[in-house]
């Protein structure tokens, strides 16, 4: 029975690809989930599994790291939201990949893809990782997976106005509307780009081009204008040196 190591930090992630996994691989056995990439590296040691299912943006120890400690162990399908490395993986002969979220029908060509090729020695990654360092060693999120009701919408990182923090979710906010993630803001500062988005409160994060001006208040507070919004944003005393060139 082949045996499978999980390494995913969005818990809800994690529960979905393992409930596909059971249902297109019932053979399978997930031995082990790994929340971070300290985790996963302790598990790859201890569990040797035969494939790994890889976040490949990972708090702790990165994916990439876990990836090269991964590299002839045991196959391994990228699990991303990054569609430059998932391209490259799959180009390099990587096993595969899957982007998030997670979709059942291609999730169901890289078990089929897994199943032909399990038997054959895995792959050696280093070229592949090499390439990935060379190609995007600064790379940032690019697009939000974000819900709109009951759906899931696509959001370029261009699109967003701004974030605000909203108990345990997020709010992603547009030009025309807004969504929820389930992602805090201080992983999402650790992804966006510093200079494109401004924290300008511990509760918000806006996007540079997306400010019209600022003003204050009649109680002398600063706040911010937007170009596609109405509301204003309020820029707390920690953040009001970002604007003291306007």
């Amino acid at each position: 029975m082949p045996t499978a190591l999980i390494a995913e930090d969005e818990a809800t992630l994690r529960s979905q690809l393992i409930e596909q996994l059971g249902q297109l691989w019932p053979e399978l056995d997930v031995a082990g989930e790994a929340a971070d990439g300290v985790q996963a590296l302790r598990l790859l040691d201890e569990l040797k599994p035969d494939v790994l299912f890889l976040d490949i943006q990972m708090p702790g120890a990165t994916g990439m790291e876990v990836a090269r400690q991964a590299s002839g162990r045991c196959h391994v399908v990228f699990v991303t939201a990054y569609d430059e490395y998932a391209v490259a993986a799959f180009e390099q002969g990587a096993i595969d990949y899957v982007l998030k979220p997670i979709s059942a029908a291609r999730l169901f060509t890289t078990v089929q893809r897994l199943k032909s090729r399990i038997a054959a020695p895995p792959a050696h990654l280093e070229p592949l990782l090499n390439h990935i360092g060379a190609a995007a060693p600064g790379s940032k999120l690019r697009w939000i997976n974000a819900s709109v009701g009951q759906s899931l919408r696509l959001i370029t990182v261009e699109e967003i106005v701004y974030f605000q923090a909203d108990n345990k979710y997020t709010r992603v906010v547009t030009g025309d509307g807004e969504a929820l993630i389930r992602k805090p803001l201080k992983e999402l500062m650790e992804e966006l780009d510093a200079q494109q988005f401004w924290q300008i409160h511990r509760s918000t994060l806006v996007n540079a081009a997306a400010i019209a001006g600022v003003t204050r208040d009649f109680r002398g507070r600063m706040l911010v204008k937007l170009k596609k919004r109405d509301e204003t944003l309020l820029v707390s005393d920690t953040y009001t040196h970002l604007f003291r060139q306007m």
